[in-house]
């Protein structure tokens, strides 16, 4: 079977977990069926790169310009597969030009992410209109999470149950592994005789960050907080997150922000170390951060929030704690960091629950029978 993947992210240009989780699934599915990448962005030799039309203003219109461009060159691919709102409408015109199905996966839903509107404006009303639009056509929807199948249904009624599966996001745990090097944690002053609370994210609503920089106001004196955190989407969050690092900087030592996206070996050496992630998601379909924090040995702490209970065993892989809770999150973030020996553990149950239940090929293999199906059924 020839499969198009439909891609706003591909490497080098990842910056999400839905980039993440295309890259390794591309990884996984090459053996299984003739597979094509289409992705957005600049040229490159993995993927057939689509770039938007550089006369029009409007993201969400860029985003759709790159899109029709994808539906018009997946020919003679037998599926297409899109993956977020800015891929959707290419597999989704896609699917009516060529007569294939269209498979969508769904990381996140527009309508659970108002805060959108803040960076789209008005093209938060197209994102929302194209994501609706593609899912009801779909073939098939696949959800990461069971909470996320659950959040699709309420959205959007119009589709039916039985086109919606749960395959969850995958891990490389061969890749993500604990390092046990210090060379990356010198470079960026963390002291090692001190622990540390590491958060690994972009500076959006949907992360949380304003929470966890609130909550580290009361976490235990001994304890470091190291931000691995770029630029913000918005100027107002950016400087609403400037001003609260700021304040615990000159209120405790130790919080260190490194405001850049790091090399993937430089985030697992500091996952790694770590004693404990902090993941303070207010909305979070499934949340693979948590999977690569897990798959290096680090315990966690997380928002019960969406698909984050089905990754985070709580009270054996880490700590589940309430949303937008800075008090509970420090609470629970304290709680590990002043028995480390229980953190320990956590840690390597964790490493041990993303090698048995999260493998990208079990993924790949779930993905690839979908495919059979519906083309035996077309």
């Amino acid at each position: 079977m020839k499969v198009a993947l439909l891609t706003r992210e591909y490497p080098p240009e990842v910056y999400g977990g839905a980039g993440v989780h295309v890259e390794y699934l591309a990884k996984s599915l090459a053996p299984l069926v003739e597979l094509t990448v289409h992705c957005q962005g600049a040229p490159r030799d993995s993927a057939v790169a689509h770039q938007a039309w550089p006369a029009l203003h409007d993201a969400a219109l860029k985003v759709f310009s790159a899109d029709l461009s994808m539906a018009d060159m997946v020919a003679p691919a037998d599926l297409v597969h899109s993956h977020t709102w800015y891929a959707n409408l290419a597999g989704h015109l896609a699917s009516l030009l060529h007569g294939i199905p269209h498979v969508a996966t769904v990381h996140s839903l527009e309508p659970l992410r108002p805060w959108k509107a803040e960076q789209l404006g008005g093209g938060y009303q197209l994102s929302s209109w194209a994501e609706r639009t593609s899912l009801a056509a779909a073939a098939a929807v696949v959800a990461v999470s069971d909470g996320m199948r659950a959040d699709i249904l309420s959205c959007y009624p119009e589709i039916s149950p039985e086109r919606v599966r749960v395959i969850h996001n995958g891990i490389d745990t061969a890749e993500y592994a604990p390092d046990a090097g210090t060379d990356v944690l010198e470079r960026h002053g963390i002291d090692l005789s001190r622990p540390y609370v590491i958060f690994v994210g972009r500076i959006t609503r949907q992360k949380g960050v304003p929470v966890l920089l609130r909550a580290a106001a009361s976490l235990d004196p001994s304890a470091q907080l190291v931000l691995c955190a770029g630029a913000a989407d918005t100027p107002e969050l950016g400087a609403e997150v400037s001003t609260l690092v700021a304040e615990l900087q000159a209120s405790r030592s130790g919080v260190i922000w490194i405001p850049e996206m790091l090399p993937k070996k430089d985030v697992i050496q500091l996952l790694t170390h770590a004693l404990v992630f902090a993941c303070p998601s207010v909305y979070e379909p499934l949340g693979i951060v948590n999977l690569e924090a897990m798959a290096c040995e680090t315990a966690v702490v997380a928002s019960r929030v969406g698909g984050i209970p089905e990754v985070v065993n709580g009270g054996v892989t880490g700590l589940l704690v309430p949303p937008d809770d800075p008090a509970s999150l420090s609470d629970a973030l304290n709680m590990l960091l002043r028995d480390p020996g229980r953190a320990d553990a956590m840690g390597h149950a964790g490493r041990e629950r993303a090698v048995t239940e999260f493998s990208w090929d079990t993924v790949a293999a779930q993905t690839a029978a979908l495919y059979a199906e519906l083309g035996a059924g077309g």
